[in-house]
């Protein structure tokens, strides 16, 4: 048992005495800091273990310039973060990462615009020693701020911002193969006899679905203008979004199959739209997949599977992707010495989940 009472917290000088060397071996031990022989290092860490000594963090971050904390940044409301599975899988990735590295996790929110102006204040007031970005959209203030301030930043989703100095070409980020998860889905649709696929696309000013999108359209370079409609991720822009889909294609309406303009199948561009676009075929008498298939995008905890019938969709490995986020920014900030992969890119693999609903 560690000897020491409630209320008489050890010091770093009695760790050194404990241990029989110096105060500054002592503090370089604790600090993880190099030069000290692997003997007394032991020493120092058995007197740490028996005397229950806990480094003051105020103390530590003087010797070390680090905080030991990495903020996560989602560029949403905060309705839509508690709402959506997406974002808890990779905050669950990245907290699992940073944790086991005695790393802590600090959330930062952004509610609208003037939300980033409090950001860069906490990212210039040193609070933390580095930061995970995702969800961003094409006008983003992020970047710009991250990199003026120089704070190393590892981003969740391929750039799509306005490019400044080096063209993103120094930018670090994780995101899926969301193009060709899209090609799978629609290939798939073909395949089990679609003619004609509607796409219910996210918001295209981010990347990820633009990237679907385009995926789409390699599959279908001649789509139809009118099997197109953007949404939200939500599964309330999926549902307005089907339905401007059916009232743009007349000849899918119930009882009415034989029209030229009858759609047939829809890639959803996620699993959120795709509900509620359901929801609206089921509204409208359209069976799911008698007379229109459904395919979506994520694999999301409960929706896929809660989904009547269950979605056939793309896998992305969100949780992974978070686990990669945090390793890259740790490896960034401990200069590629522990091992990690190096900066860059990283690109995961999609699969598609076939269920009930194509």
């Amino acid at each position: 048992m560690p000897e020491h009472r409630p209320g008489n917290r050890p010091t770093l000088e009695a760790v050194a005495a404990r241990a029989g060397v110096s105060r500054a071996t002592a503090s370089r031990v604790v600090n993880g800091g190099d030069g000290v022989r692997t003997r007394l290092a032991d020493k120092v860490r058995e007197a740490i273990r028996d005397l229950g000594y806990v480094p003051n963090p105020a103390a530590r971050t003087l010797v070390t310039r680090r905080t030991g904390a990495v903020a996560v940044i989602i560029a949403e409301p905060e309705i839509r973060i508690f709402s959506d599975p997406f974002f808890s899988r990779q905050v669950r990735g990245i907290s699992k990462e940073l944790t086991s590295h005695d790393t802590q996790l600090v959330l930062l929110l952004v509610e609208d615009r003037g939300d980033y102006d409090r950001i860069d204040r906490y990212l210039a007031g040193g609070h933390v020693d580095g930061a995970l970005a995702f969800s961003l959209h094409t006008d983003d203030p992020l970047p710009a701020i991250t990199r003026r301030i120089g704070m190393p930043t590892v981003y969740g989703g391929r750039p799509g911002w306005t490019a400044g100095p080096g063209d993103h070409g120094d930018v670090t980020y994780v995101d899926a193969d969301n193009r060709g998860g899209a090609r799978d889905a629609v290939r798939y649709l073909l395949a089990r006899g679609r003619k004609r696929i509607a796409h219910i696309a996210g918001p295209l000013d981010q990347t990820s679905a633009a990237d679907r999108l385009s995926g789409y359209r390699d599959v279908l370079p001649r789509a139809d203008p009118a099997l197109i409609a953007e949404g939200d991720f939500t599964a309330a822009g999926g549902a307005r979004a089907m339905t401007r889909l059916l009232d743009g294609n007349p000849g899918t309406a119930a009882g009415t199959r034989a029209g030229t303009d009858a759609i047939d199948a829809v890639f959803a561009g996620n699993d959120l739209m795709a509900t509620g676009a359901l929801r609206v075929l089921r509204e409208r008498g359209l069976t799911v997949p008698g007379d229109v298939a459904l395919v979506g995008f994520d694999d999301a905890e409960l929706v896929a599977e809660g989904a009547d019938p269950p979605l056939t969709t793309v896998r992305q490995d969100v949780e992974g992707m978070g686990r990669l986020m945090a390793g890259l920014l740790l490896g960034i900030l401990n200069g590629g010495a522990d091992g990690r992969p190096a900066p860059g890119p990283v690109i995961t693999a999609t699969s598609l989940v076939e269920r009930s609903s194509a």
